[in-house]
């Protein structure tokens, strides 16, 4: 759940008033600083100290700031000088993996450097990172000997095993992360066996918050942060009272991994686990004494028959649970489904504490199945009016209750605001009783990301995020857009919903690419238009060498960036074109001519069907709002903003964003959308575009 980095470890400097804080900001930043004299490339940006400044003021005033800096503003540093200047403890969260490792391993340790600092830094990661010695030993009983491919991953990682100080599994190379050997090796909260295990001393998990607890800065992701708030079981409770200062970076998606998180979640998945579970347990250590293949039986039939109820439906379908029954569910066989899985569920449970006394293997299964049982109970019972409630449906089957925002989250138990704060809340009882670190009871929140909303107030975020009344700034990114890049939107297009629009948008990524040699990133609002554009483009290139297709789902996030930033490697490979959507509208970062065309197949509306989003507009229908300009059309602005960030990642780089979507023209909405996005000039006709890609491949010898 974390690793440590080893620095020679002093008290931090003292606090710096307010004043003087902001006098070392500026002094560091100042083109003869410690920054311009380490690094020739440094220029000083007006952006980046304004927020740097404004950082420094809410640090030292133990205040909240929101802040959207553009790309190139040198937010990063921006946020973590005045943190590191002011000489208190940092606690600093990502919504990505690839900028927790960023900031761990680079920025860090650079700054610390810099500013002579010996701080200690400490990574903190989810226990679904880190290998459980107890859960390896138990593997090899769990996987059939016929799995030979299973095996010899599990094999390579009892070598890890061997070797690793951390147990960071992303240590051991070559490790898919979409291996089924993973959730073999690693622990959850539901079944690590605590101070119970045999390996409690050398768990990589406790080593973890051991060295975060005495790092003076460390780094997280929001989903460690809100399953503690949820949980409070990632060790946050014990850390948090001594963090004076809280910097969540990528903030734009703070609301949608809190409401994950703050709701309630039962998964086919979580059963069939518990179900594979005890009977490896049973079998291997209390054989003979209950019928364990029975039990498994008996509750594996229970969740395929609850599966059985729901049909066949497309992947990622969300049925709508407004009533007793989920809609267009039979409502005499799904009561009676989830009857039987509790049933199974109860039998599992009664045999299991039965066996407590055999060891915690078998206490923690029965708190795992009791738990599954509560919410079950949970879920006959009628949704709360704050929240909403679905069934998912893909290969497996997920109950979710989820709340339609983290406002009262944030005010009540982050910010602390609000006439609602339960006195008794976990972390208000560890700052109350902890004796061994230093309590503070204010602290200085500080949420960044280049994209927060559409208009100055950046009520797009503050509104769900409960921040009606935090300071924000803007600060726009330093780029040249209007000479550096240009959008196009084909105005002769079908419209999105047209069977036609793919196999449209397909011809022109075609042809555009031609041109370019590659050096283009399609992203898609749907994974039927990434399918449909995908194989099109692949019948179009089939049996030439100059351009690689590649199709998110593929291969690995990290390998298909990987492949595509290698681009020709100086015309030894072919040129990419990557078609993908979801994940890669942000997190992509190629910079220099390695991208050059960014195409987005159509406004990326939020889905009117989906559960939450309808959730979401009834309220403001019931405050007397417009659903459309207060909800979507932010949404579709910050989605914008975000797939148009890939294109421009540096200060020389150069590209064209096509929007293949009509209505931004021809809709009265289009000029709010985009205005949101960067200044880049309109190219209004395909002669335009032609003649741009044209100059951009003479860049690089595809002329």
């Amino acid at each position: 759940m974390s690793s440590l980095q080893d620095q020679v470890h002093h008290e931090p400097p003292q606090t710096v008033p307010a004043s003087a804080l902001e006098q070392q900001v500026i002094e560091f930043f100042a083109p003869g600083g410690a920054l311009a004299q380490h690094d020739p490339y440094y220029r000083e940006r007006s952006g980046q100290l304004r927020m740097a400044l404004a950082v420094a003021r809410a640090i030292a005033g133990h205040d909240a700031l929101v802040v959207e800096a553009g790309t190139g503003v040198g937010k990063t540093f921006a946020y973590l000088v005045p943190a590191l200047l002011a000489g208190e403890r940092v606690l600093v969260s990502t919504a990505t993996k690839t900028l927790q490792d960023q900031l761990f391993t680079r920025d860090l340790p650079y700054l610390a450097n810099l500013l002579g600092l010996p701080l200690r830094l400490a990574l903190l990661k989810g226990r679904g990172s880190y290998l459980c010695l107890h859960r390896l030993q138990q593997a090899r009983h769990s996987v059939l000997r016929s799995d030979g491919v299973l095996l010899h991953t599990i094999s390579r990682i009892e070598r890890f095993a061997q070797v690793t100080r951390t147990g960071d599994l992303s240590e051991l190379e070559g490790l898919d992360e979409r291996s089924p050997a993973i959730p073999l090796v690693t622990s959850t909260r539901e079944n690590c066996l605590g101070s119970s295990c045999e390996h409690f001393r050398q768990c990589h998990v406790n080593v973890a918050r051991r060295e975060a607890l005495a790092a003076d800065v460390v780094v997280v992701n929001h989903h460690l942060f809100f399953a503690d708030l949820a949980v409070r079981e990632s060790g946050m409770a014990e850390l948090l009272p001594s963090v004076h200062t809280v910097i969540f970076d990528e903030a734009h998606q703070l609301n949608e991994i809190g409401t994950q998180f703050m709701g309630m979640q039962l998964g086919s998945s979580h059963l069939l686990d518990l179900c594979r579970d005890m009977l490896a347990t049973g079998m291997q250590s209390a054989r003979g004494l209950a019928d364990w293949q029975t039990l498994a039986r008996q509750l594996e039939h229970a969740v395929r028959e609850l599966r059985l109820v729901v049909g066949q439906r497309p992947a990622g379908t969300k049925l709508r649970w407004t009533e007793p029954v989920p809609d267009t569910l039979n409502p005499d066989e799904w009561p009676g489904a989830l009857r039987a899985v509790r049933a199974a569920l109860e039998d599992a449970a009664a045999s299991l504490d039965m066996m407590s006394e055999l060891g915690p293997d078998f206490v923690r299964l029965h708190q795992r199945a009791t738990s599954m049982q509560e919410r079950i109970d949970l879920f006959q019972q009628p949704c709360p009016p704050d929240a909403v409630r679905w069934v998912d449906v893909s290969a497996q089957l997920r109950l979710v209750q989820s709340p339609l925002d983290i406002a009262e989250t944030v005010r009540t138990r982050m910010l602390k605001r609000g006439a609602s704060i339960k006195q008794d809340s976990a972390w208000d009882e560890v700052e109350k009783n902890h004796e061994e670190l230093p309590v503070r009871q204010d602290r200085a929140w500080i949420f960044t990301s280049a994209t927060l909303g559409d208009e100055p107030q950046l009520r797009w975020f503050t509104e769900p995020c409960g921040m009606g009344d935090v300071a924000t700034l803007q600060v726009e990114s330093p780029f040249a857009y209007a000479t550096h890049a240009g959008v196009h939107v084909p105005g002769d297009f079908p419209l999105p919903n047209a069977p036609d629009h793919p196999a449209a948008v397909a011809g022109l990524v075609a042809d555009a690419a031609g041109q370019l040699g590659g050096r283009t990133l399609v992203l898609t609002t749907t994974l039927r238009s990434l399918r449909l554009i995908g194989e099109a483009l692949r019948r179009h290139f089939e049996g030439k060498d100059s351009i690689e297709v590649l199709v998110q789902g593929e291969s690995t996030k990290r390998r298909l960036i990987e492949r595509f930033r290698q681009g020709d490697d100086e015309g030894r490979l072919p040129g990419c074109i990557l078609v993908a959507s979801a994940s890669f509208w942000e997190g992509v970062d190629v910079p220099g001519d390695g991208l050059q065309l960014v195409v987005i197949d159509k406004l990326p509306f939020p889905p009117p069907q989906d559960p939450l989003v309808e959730a979401r507009s009834r309220r403001l229908e019931l405050e007397g709002r417009s659903p459309f300009r207060d909800y979507f059309l932010p949404e579709t602005a910050v989605m914008l903003k975000q797939g148009a960030g890939r294109l421009i990642r540096r200060e020389n780089d150069t590209g064209v964003l096509v929007v293949c979507d009509r209505r931004l023209l021809q809709m009265s909405y289009g000029k709010r959308l985009l205005k949101a996005l960067p200044p880049m000039r309109l190219l209004a006709s395909r002669a335009e575009l032609d003649a741009v890609l044209q100059e951009l491949a003479c860049r690089h010898g595809q002329d």
